[in-house]
């Protein structure tokens, strides 16, 4: 399997998949990277299945985070032979990701400011912390300031048929996550069949411990190719 889809999650862009797309390009892999507009998780899903529309063959599709609901959804396209979830939100149907946090954990961080215009944003002064309490204080910060908007309707949008049902799939834990808790992870990876392996990082992981993420997703491809 030699293609791989990346689609980011919330409050952030593509750009921040470029150390694990470097890794995969030396190794061989065609890689594509979704710009999501975060508006809806309808949109996301239809920005997606574009992407794999230009693909040729199958691919592997991977997600961080809310990521995560968006290729839960679109992974039902028949060119997806996989899925990969980076520290993500693996919904089943019906789910979405704001039923999934209803109810965190007591005292676990929520810094998401008060929605405005139908969008949110993390408090900046919080977000290197509960997002990337693991990369350089600059880089974070520089992440908070450029935060994309996080649209309403990407919370509420619900899963019609969970695409890990019908496909295989991988699910890397983020021990050290304050976003989305490391316990939750556990839950939705075995309630999704993944197969789990487990890395000390933050939410921000993909960026923190490239090598482990490029790992998980190679060793998916691998799989895929070898059952195909």
């Amino acid at each position: 399997m030699n293609n791989i889809v990346l689609v980011h999650g919330a409050f952030v862009d593509g750009g921040h998949w470029e150390e694990i797309y470097k890794i995969l390009k030396r190794d061989g892999y065609g890689v594509r990277v979704v710009q999501n507009p975060t508006i809806s998780l309808e949109d996301d899903v239809a920005v997606t299945s574009r992407v794999l529309a230009t693909q040729e063959g199958s691919s592997i599709l991977v997600g961080h985070s809310y990521g995560g609901a968006v290729i839960t959804e679109a992974g039902n396209d028949p060119k997806v032979a996989a899925l990969v979830y980076i520290a993500a939100f693996a919904p089943d149907r019906g789910e979405s990701v704001a039923t999934l946090t209803r109810d965190p954990p007591p005292g676990w961080p929520a810094p998401m400011l008060p929605p405005h215009d139908g969008f949110l944003l993390l408090d900046k002064a919080k977000f290197g912390s509960s997002y990337a309490a693991d990369v350089d204080p600059e880089k974070a910060a520089f992440w908070a300031d450029s935060q994309v908007p996080w649209g309403i309707a990407c919370l509420s949008g619900a899963i019609h048929e969970p695409a890990w049902r019908t496909k295989p799939s991988w699910y890397l834990v983020a021990t050290e996550d304050k976003r989305i808790p490391p316990e939750a992870q556990r839950v939705m990876a075995k309630r999704a069949g993944s197969s789990v392996v487990e890395a000390k990082g933050s939410h921000a992981i993909y960026f923190s411990q490239p090598n482990a993420v490029a790992a998980l997703i190679e060793q998916a491809a691998t799989k895929v190719k070898d059952v195909g």
